[in-house]
């Protein structure tokens, strides 16, 4: 079916289940190509539904066996079934017991959803409508029931078997070569947080003894012979439980909590209920084939997956579009996570260079949509930077305006109170507004505009009265399906700096102190006076980005150097050097001439010198904006190509100012001893890094051949790929032997290859879209693996601008051509690459018109999945 004929769903037309789950006890057969799944449902009429509603359940692309109803057959005419959908028109009671039947082909489920088999096990993934494909259900967040589930399986094939909950009993199917097990959770769960697992897998153990002294069985299981490279995992679960315990009260409930990793994925790792699926790229890690990014990656998102428990699994949503309820709220508490384990400001500032990379795009194109969606045709296509950034941004505005303690009454009024709820974002704000005793009703309309507020901020002094004048004016640009936007409410943190990078006080007109610093903007436009200042301040604005908006300000250039080199607060210190070099790209790619770039030079050595800062402070700070931050700034008529050509002489300019400082940062901080992941170590090397690529960007022999000396000797991933990158940058022979190189080392490390094509699908030049089709024929790549297509197809098309938008349109061809060979296969694999263009009507003339043909030729494809075809849609509406 095109998705166009699909009716949308819409939050307004939410109505409760006719019919509910009590129980749910699945036997499960698992065979290669011939899996039995019988489910015995307890199921009853709702009081809250309709009084004669028939039976309707869910299914996609099912077989129907056998149907029973309280232990009898149903005969014909009872009910009608087809692959989508089990209707029973006339139920035998108010509550009944209903027994179905399926048979499964686990071997040909390419698209990965529902009961799969990768690489010899049995896996599952049913979130967001998985579930479906295993069984008739009615497959919905708001359908709670307690499971018990038996699985069986040859042991030879399967001898570790896995499921939901605690394990109550195993062992041999008695005259076979099978056996079984039985796993009971008690807590009841929605049906896209079931999860089984049966395979060939080794256990990496653990133990953790919970804040009232219960202990938990930890398991972490892999492919036979990757148990070393478990323990970094195992290391920031424990540490993420306890964390949990302590900041958020939440114990964990079950006697085990087990994890497994697996190649085959399509997204990043699944929190089901005691069972986490990984994608195995956030589990696997040693020195030699982990980067620090990649082990900072591993423990969030270990600690988001099992943060979910409560937030996503205990407390579930009422309907997907309640998605960021439980998203954004846990990518919050990953990201306060982190930012305890490592440096607090450096996270702050990674997470808001992610945020703008990709949500702040995401609003500024055709795929905008609010954090919480009032309409949807394919949920999948809504897994988003929206749902999970900025719905961590929201609830991270909602504790600046409450304080600590406020945000804490209120999460803790929302865990006892909804704890086994289908909640909503309604639910959760009532209980932070009756914690508190604010009215949110404002502050809830993030949840349902979309778009990026625009937040001008003009500063005024009054030397004769000593008065500092912050005149604020907000506005919202409209987006799809939404003209017309109130005003928000905007925490706008603030601070004043003195002459001498002091803070000066902040004391408002009426004589109050805003103690906080934070300025609660609700109007279009509004004034606030400071007085008692003897001297011209310099403002210190949105301060650790206490609101995602898009700013400018009165701020001159030399204001920005001053805060580069004297704001206490860290973010804005960057913020200030980012906004230097910002200006010099968007004047350069739009004049064709980069202007002379003195101010930002003299920040970038304030920053380089300054005794105070870490290093992976530093390194942050004088990486420059990415040309994706560019074209948004510029927001329309975008070349890529004099984008990257002004990022290109930007660089230069910065190498050749400042490298005999360079040189020397680069000895300094010479790695010594053994390799740890902990975040200073990793700063070091962020710091030395950035040294070593801008010491080559001239091409200088003395850059290149320091590249190849670190490549070749370097004890740790992160040394060696960040020597390569650099190498990989310069079309010279060394560029040839090091990548040759590489490979060789790792052909059979899977994972570590990713970064080898990820790299060479983001070389700059004319030649890599051919290089990327060669790379296709390679036996290291399978058109069949997301995280390879994701590695080679999705970094070419998302993180190389000039080659993705080649001004003839062969980048775009390349990946329809792609998008539509996969969309049989992995739909939405396919429809997240296609995702790629969200961003063409940014683009100059010549090439959105190449990008609008690309993106029809899909659009008018028949039997296109609903996934691809409501981006394709979206994205020319």
């Amino acid at each position: 079916m095109r998705n166009a004929d699909v009716a949308p769903i819409r939050l307004a037309d939410y109505r409760p289940p006719d019919w509910l789950v009590d129980t749910v006890d699945l036997d499960i057969s698992l065979h290669p190509t011939a899996t039995r799944v019988v489910s015995r449902l307890a199921l009853r009429r709702n009081p809250a539904g309709r009084a004669d509603a028939p039976v309707m359940l869910d299914g996609d692309g099912l077989q129907l066996v056998r149907l029973a109803m309280n232990g009898q057959p149903a005969v014909g005419g009872a009910y009608e079934a087809t692959p989508a959908r089990l209707t029973i028109a006339v139920p035998p009671a108010d509550a009944f017991v209903l027994e179905v039947e399926t048979l499964l082909d686990p071997s040909a489920n390419t698209q990965l959803m529902g009961l799969y088999r990768t690489t010899g096990a049995y896996c599952t993934q049913c979130e967001p409508e998985g579930f479906r494909r295993i069984t008739y259900f009615p497959d919905r967040t708001d359908v709670l029931a307690v499971y018990t589930t038996r699985i069986e399986a040859e042991r030879d094939e399967a001898p570790v078997l896995l499921g939901n909950g605690n394990l109550l009993r195993h062992g041999p199917v008695e005259g076979t070569s099978r056996h079984y097990a039985v796993w009971h959770d008690p807590w009841p769960k929605p049906s896209y947080l079931f999860a089984l697992v049966g395979g060939r897998l080794a256990k990496v153990p653990g133990h953790f003894l919970t804040a009232s002294g219960r202990p938990v069985d930890l398991g972490i299981y892999v492919e036979l012979g990757k148990q070393d490279r478990a323990g970094y995992a195992m290391d920031a679960l424990k540490r993420s439980m306890r964390w949990d315990e302590h900041a958020f009260g939440r114990e964990y409930d079950l006697d085990v909590f087990n994890i497994v990793a697996v190649s085959d994925f399509n997204m990043g790792a699944m929190e089901n209920k005691g069972l986490n699926v990984f994608n195995d790229k956030y589990i696997l890690a040693t020195p030699e084939t982990a980067t620090d990014a990649d082990y900072a990656n591993i423990e969030a998102i270990i600690a988001h997956e099992y943060f979910h428990n409560w937030t996503g699994n205990r407390i579930t949503c009422r309907d997907w579009f309640q998605l960021c309820l439980k998203e954004g709220l846990t990518v919050f508490r990953d990201q306060e996570f982190s930012s305890d384990q490592r440096s607090r400001p450096v996270k702050r500032i990674a997470d808001v260079r992610l945020l703008k990379a990709q949500q702040f795009t995401e609003d500024a194109g055709p795929l905008a949509h609010p954090v919480r969606p009032d309409t949807y045709r394919e949920i999948n296509n809504f897994y988003t930077a929206t749902v999970y950034e900025k719905g961590a941004e929201v609830v991270r505005m909602l504790k600046t305006l409450l304080g600590a303690d406020g945000f804490r009454a209120g999460m803790d009024l929302f865990f006892t109170r909804h704890d086994g709820d289908a909640a909503t974002v309604e639910d959760f704000l009532a209980c932070f507004a009756e914690a508190t005793g604010r009215d949110l009703s404002q502050f809830a309309l993030w949840y349902q505009q979309s778009g990026t507020p625009r937040l001008s901020v003009m500063g005024t002094y009054d030397p004769d009265a000593a008065t500092f004048r912050v005149d604020v004016a907000q506005a919202m640009p409209p987006t799809p399906g939404q003209p017309e936007k109130a005003a928000m409410v905007i925490p706008l943190a603030i601070g004043l700096v003195g002459a001498d990078g002091t803070d000066l006080p902040l004391i408002l007109a009426d004589g109050q102190r805003l103690e906080t610093g934070v300025l609660e903007v609700t109007q279009t436009r509004e004034s606030f006076l400071f007085t008692g200042l003897p001297e011209r301040p310099v403002a210190s604005l949105n301060r650790g980005f206490s609101a995602p908006v898009n700013l400018t300000s009165s701020l001159s250039v030399d204001d920005f150097v001053f805060l580069a080199a004297h704001d206490r607060d860290p973010f804005n210190r960057f913020d200030a050097i980012q906004a230097l070099a910002l200006d010099l790209l968007k004047r350069g790619a739009a004049d064709g001439a980069l202007p002379a770039p003195n101010a930002l030079l003299d920040a970038a050595r304030r920053i380089l010198d300054a005794d105070d800062l870490d290093p992976a402070f530093k390194a942050q700070a004088l990486a420059l904006p990415g040309e994706m931050e560019v074209a948004r700034e510029l927001a329309r008529d975008v070349n890529p190509d004099a984008v990257f050509t002004a990022r290109r002489a930007l660089r230069r300019a910065v190498s050749e100012a400042l490298s005999p400082r360079l040189v020397e940062v680069y000895g300094t901080l010479a790695t010594r001893g053994r390799y740890s992941p902990d975040a200073a170590s990793a700063g070091r090397r962020a710091l030395r890094n950035l040294a070593l690529d801008y010491l080559a960007v001239p091409g200088s022999l003395d850059g290149l051949a320091r590249a190849e000396t670190q490549f070749s000797e370097a004890d740790n991933m992160t040394d060696r790929f960040a020597a390569l990158a650099v190498l990989a940058q310069h079309d010279t022979p060394h560029r040839i032997s090091a990548l040759d190189a590489f490979h060789r080392r790792y052909a059979a490390d899977p994972l570590v290859i990713d970064k080898w094509l990820s790299l060479q699908a983001q070389i700059a030049e004319p030649g890599t879209l051919d290089r990327v089709r060669d790379l296709t024929l390679l036996p290291v790549f399978a058109m069949t693996n997301p995280n390879r297509v994701r590695a080679l197809i999705g970094a070419f098309a998302a993180g190389n601008p000039t080659q993705f938008n080649r001004a003839d349109g062969a980048g775009y061809d390349f990946l329809v051509d792609v998008v539509l060979s996969l969309d049989g296969k992995n739909a939405q694999l396919a429809s997240r690459l296609l995702s790629a263009f969200k961003t063409w009507r940014q683009l100059e003339p010549g090439r959105a018109g190449l990008a609008e043909a690309a993106l029809r030729r899909v659009a008018d494809t028949p039997e296109l999945s609903d996934d691809v075809a409501d981006i394709a849609t979206r994205a020319l509406a």
